[in-house]
């Protein structure tokens, strides 16, 4: 334990900051948030107004994770930072519930999963999420959660008894189905099996689950024999629906992704600069060419419900978090 403090945190936002021998190389600085809720900026269109997330930082290390900026707010980096320092906010549920009691609350869909994964596996120590599930469900709120995170299973009976009061939308990320390579690619998740696993777990509990296969890498996971493969897999453990949409590469996750890319696979990486230019998103032609692949597997495996065309789906720019942390008395 350690009173230190992040350089983006005041010294007073800071209950401890711990390691242990199960989380080896995990840094955890526990905080008291003094809001759980974050506003979407309206210029997003997003299919929901709110946000809460219950750690900032994710051990999934997913080597393109888009959200990798938002460590930048603390004074921390967007590599290793990322993966190895984990902000806690230990008294989220109890923020959340006074925040969801309030009369001006409209009862407005809350999204979790959008920036960090609230099932990664610092849950299993903090269990945060049974509080969040049982304020928002309580208060009714609707509510969704994207995951790659099995032990959302844990918590299974909690979104079956939610759903009867609210509208639980269940989605699980699930893009690369080699294990070798998402073992390279996003080492700290659970295996391709794990995850389908987990959606025939969702499905036999009563529950509908989406498929983000997001994002699908370029001249890695495009190939129509490993896209076929996950779709099939995907099919049989009972998905409702997958949406799909091309890796794109902001701000400081361009550099992180391009240099593990660069070590492994160098041989791509001109195609990398021509694909991307200097922008984030890949080119129009490649949009037009994975939808073209897609599209037919789609129909082929019954996995058109509710999916977005790669060209129009995307997922949200990082955000700065607009709550703030500090002690309880200063809500």
């Amino acid at each position: 334990m350690d009173d230190g403090a992040l350089p983006g945190l005041g010294r007073s936002d800071l209950v401890r900051r711990v390691q242990t021998p199960e989380f080896d190389g995990i840094t955890f600085h526990e905080v008291l948030c003094k809001s759980a809720l974050n506003k979407t900026p309206e210029a997003s269109r997003l299919p929901f107004e709110y946000t809460v997330n219950t750690f900032r930082g994710c051990s999934h290390a997913c080597r393109y994770c888009f959200a990798r900026p938002t460590h930048e707010y603390l004074g921390l980096d967007a590599g290793h930072d990322f993966d190895a320092q984990l902000v806690v906010k230990t008294n989220v549920a109890a923020v959340l519930r006074r925040e969801l009691a309030r009369k001006s609350w409209k009862r407005q869909h809350v999204a979790l999963g959008t920036n960090t994964d609230p099932y990664q596996r610092a849950e299993g120590r903090y269990r945060l999420m049974p509080g969040v599930i049982g304020a928002l469900a309580e208060s009714g709120t609707p509510f969704s959660i994207l995951t790659k995170g099995t032990l959302l299973r844990r918590d299974l009976s909690l979104l079956t008894l939610a759903s009867r009061q609210v509208d639980v939308r269940l989605s699980v990320s699930l893009a690369i189905g080699d294990l070798e390579l998402q073992q390279q690619i996003e080492p700290g998740t659970p295996s391709p099996k794990a995850r389908l696993d987990l959606i025939r777990a969702i499905t036999d509990a009563g529950m509908s689950c989406h498929v983000m296969v997001a994002p699908v890498i370029p001249y890695l996971t495009d190939s129509r024999r490993h896209l076929e493969g996950l779709f099939a897999g995907l099919a049989a453990a009972g998905a409702s629906g997958v949406t799909v949409i091309p890796m794109h590469l902001r701000g400081s996750t361009r550099g992180w992704f391009l240099s593990w890319l660069g070590s492994e696979h160098p041989a791509l990486l001109p195609r990398y600069r021509r694909l991307y230019g200097r922008g984030a998103y890949v080119g129009r032609e490649y949009t037009r060419w994975l939808e073209a692949r897609v599209d037919p597997l789609v129909e082929q495996f019954g996995l058109g419900s509710g999916r977005k065309a790669p060209r129009t789906a995307a997922l949200p720019a990082p955000v700065r978090e607009r709550e703030t942390i500090g002690p309880p008395t200063l809500f």
